[in-house]
């Protein structure tokens, strides 16, 4: 399957170091929002240094997306703005994995498998974005509906809040 954002890069023309830049287009946009649960993608590109060394590719660079989200309580659109910098390296699907368990160091960067002689920017900057999105999005006035609603807050839900409820009753 081709990703909705698909920008590949041939191994074979990068050389050393190459300066990029890339953006989704309209449909493309209007196929990641599908994909990623997301009311709409108004922007989404990326400026990358792609460095070779040997099967390995370095991508670092940053994203800039403009989204709009569905609240979690009211379903209302919440906008958001994505500048996300990122550091990835591409290697050849299968190599570097040298058993289950892999302990990376903080500054070690994200790794991403790819197949046959080139990477794929695109959806990578794709997966980079939604990772970066806010997992539980609210519009002005949410926490209000969610106590209309019956659904406590973190306060109220507290082990503390609890027994303070307990013992205001006794």
């Amino acid at each position: 399957m081709t990703p909705e954002f698909s920008r590949t890069f041939r191994l074979d023309e990068l050389g050393g170091s190459r300066a990029v830049s890339i953006a989704a287009e309209e449909g493309e946009r209007a196929a990641l929002a599908a994909r990623f649960g997301l009311l709409d993608i108004d922007r989404l590109e990326a400026t990358a240094e792609l460095t070779r060394d040997g099967d390995t590719v370095t991508a670092t660079g940053r994203l800039e997306g403009e989204v709009t989200q569905a609240c979690v309580a009211s379903g209302e659109p919440v906008p958001a703005r994505i500048v996300e910098d990122f550091a990835l390296r591409f290697v050849p699907l299968g190599a570097g994995l040298e058993g289950d368990e892999i302990e990376l160091a903080e500054g070690d960067l994200d790794q991403l498998d790819y197949e046959g002689s080139s990477v794929d920017l695109g959806e990578a900057v794709a997966q980079t974005m939604a990772l970066a999105l806010d997992p539980f999005p609210r519009a002005p006035g949410a926490e209000e509906k969610l106590r209309a609603a019956g659904v406590l807050g973190e306060e109220d839900a507290s082990p503390f809040a609890v027994l303070k409820a307990l013992k205001d009753k006794l």
